[in-house]
């Protein structure tokens, strides 16, 4: 089983929110790397506004997950893109719901669009085990 080490090291600056620096895997196991879950139901349905399109990217993500075995404690890294700033705390009061305690390195960006003009988030992942 692989070993998950994060960490804020010393010499670069602190997180400017809650997320880790860096992610150390080490050891045999498995890993899991995430495309892009947008705000699309299984069944195609767009959700209504950023809100609800950041918890059914992050239900999608834990949908992935589960289908290998793996629970969000287990991501050791995301990619946010966001079409508004002003999702920002939307995203980091469900990121923090779907997550916990638990604080992978995280990179977010807000972006001019996605795939479709009607997405408004994607969140990409990786996972050990």
């Amino acid at each position: 089983m692989s070993r998950v080490r994060f960490s804020n090291p010393a010499g670069v600056p602190a997180p400017a929110g809650f997320y880790s620096q860096a992610a150390l895997v080490e050891g045999a196991g498995r890993r899991l790397l995430v495309s892009g879950q947008i705000g699309v139901a299984a069944d195609g349905g767009v959700a209504e506004g950023g809100p609800a399109q950041i918890r059914q990217a992050l239900a999608n993500l834990g949908q992935v997950l589960a289908a290998h075995g793996m629970a969000p404690g287990q991501v050791v890294r995301v990619l946010v893109l966001l079409t508004d700033r002003a999702l920002l705390a939307d995203w980091r009061a469900a990121r923090n719901d779907f997550f916990g305690d638990h604080a992978p390195t995280s990179t977010l960006m807000v972006v001019a669009g996605l795939a479709d003009a009607r997405f408004l988030v994607e969140v990409e992942a990786e996972a050990v085990d």
